[in-house]
């Protein structure tokens, strides 16, 4: 299968780059792909979708203000340095990607805005990333909380944002049920939540649980291959308790739907499907690439938002829904002048 298959054309005014004036303000197209039919409705009909029984799956990972910046501790340098972490792979070690005008070597120092501690580069790889240590008196959670940055994805334009726009960044490009923090990008489905809309499926006897999948920047990474099969997923850390994975198992044998939030939640449970023992709570790191065709284990449901051309998560959701709907849905949202990605407009599938 081609990568060329999963292309499309985005007028680029259709790329959101403010989320709906309410969280819970966006049309979502509704996908049955029994019938094959198409509606137009909005986000806060999703209860009258859902019925008792069904069981809604959500990433509660918490995004980290990933992006910060310093400068060279280097005598007689002193340039801007710019990082984005993508993965603690130990304590107070970091794998980033690095941005500089002249990069440091490994051996030395940045320090920190705000004079709050300095990195250190360990290694340099390929593709501008590196492998750096933190030194922070306070916590380095705490410390990102103060001089770091919402990772919004490279479409949202904030070059010139003012501090009001980036302390709405920080609030939206967040969901309400984020816990765990360790995302360098929202699982952007999940989003669109409100303590209202989720009240209303509790009502209907929609019960609710948790996986985390900490979101990587490999998300955003273009499909560099021609064909599907070549391409290679980074790897993400996922966990999933013990009362989420016997509510799946239970919602299932009694007749109910998995209804996965987001394709983060559909790849930690078909990553957990997918092991040697079969379902059930764990954690690990998973690069499994859902494509067409594929046999899905665990989701009977999906609310997803709209995604780049050629992308691994449009292939996921050809993959769940058929690549011919999808790509007629895609031409009627853009007919229909739907916001895509991220801060845009939402997707259900049945």
């Amino acid at each position: 299968m081609k990568v060329a298959e999963f292309d499309y054309f985005l007028p680029p005014e259709l790329i959101a780059q403010e989320p709906a004036a309410r969280r819970d303000g966006a049309r979502m197209m509704v996908l049955d792909r029994q019938k094959q039919t198409i509606a137009h409705r909005k986000f806060t009909d999703l209860p009258e979708y859902l019925r008792a029984g069904d069981y809604l799956v959500v990433n509660d990972t918490r995004v980290i203000p990933a992006r910060f910046f310093g400068r060279k501790a280097k005598e007689g340098t002193g340039g801007r340095v710019e990082f984005l972490l993508l993965e603690e792979v130990a304590p107070d070690t970091w794998d980033a990607l690095m941005r500089a005008r002249r990069r440091p070597r490994p051996g030395e120092s940045v320090i920190l805005d705000d004079g709050l501690g300095a990195v250190t580069i360990l290694e340099e790889g390929e593709l501008g990333r590196v492998k750096i240590r933190v030194e922070t008196s306070s916590p380095w959670l705490e410390v990102l909380a103060r001089i770091g940055q919402a990772p919004l994805p490279p479409y949202i334009h904030r070059k010139e944002a003012t501090p009001a726009q980036r302390a709405n960044d920080n609030v939206r490009y967040q969901t309400v049920f984020a816990r765990a923090p360790g995302a360098v990008a929202a699982p952007t489905a999940g989003l669109h939540f409100t303590p209202e809309v989720l009240a209303q499926l509790g009502e209907r006897g929609v019960a609710r649980g948790t996986v985390t999948l900490h979101v990587g920047i490999g998300t955003f990474r273009p499909v560099s291959v021609e064909n599907v099969a070549e391409h290679h997923m980074d790897f993400e850390r996922w966990w999933i308790p013990a009362q989420s994975a016997q509510a799946v198992t239970a919602a299932r044998a009694a007749g109910g739907r998995v209804v996965a939030v987001g394709t983060t939640s559909v790849r930690t449970l078909e990553s957990a499907a997918a092991r040697p023992e079969g379902f059930g709570a764990g954690q690990g790191r998973t690069d499994l690439f859902i494509y067409p065709p594929y046999s899905f284990r665990m989701v009977d449901a999906m609310l997803t938002n709209f995604h780049l051309p050629k992308s691994t998560l449009i292939m996921m959701i050809s993959a769940f829904a058929g690549l011919e709907f999808v790509r007629a849905a895609y031409e009627e949202a853009i007919r229909e002048r739907y916001r895509f990605y991220s801060y845009g407009d939402c997707m259900l599938i049945l």
